[in-house]
């Protein structure tokens, strides 16, 4: 009858405490911005994990822990596993 809903992707900034995703793409218009994020190691196929929400956004990526803005956290968006 109904199929299940699901999401498949979302802008980091939505993930919830805790998820997982992985990189997709990034939304971003300014070059110099967008190689901030690669020095970062935020890069298409790079996984991550939401550690905290309150009151900035911190994601583990590898073993490294990066404390992003929400600005920044819109650009980005991810495949959640």
């Amino acid at each position: 009858m109904f199929s299940p809903f699901s999401v498949a992707g979302s802008s980091l900034e939505l993930l919830q405490l805790g998820e997982k995703g992985i990189v997709t793409f990034c939304q971003v218009q300014d070059q110099a911005f967008l190689k901030k994020l690669k020095l970062l190691g935020l890069t298409t196929g790079t996984s991550i994990t939401v550690v905290q929400k309150f009151p900035v956004i911190l994601i583990q990526v590898g073993s490294i822990l990066l404390e992003i803005d929400k600005e920044l956290a819109r650009t980005i968006y991810v495949r959640i596993i």
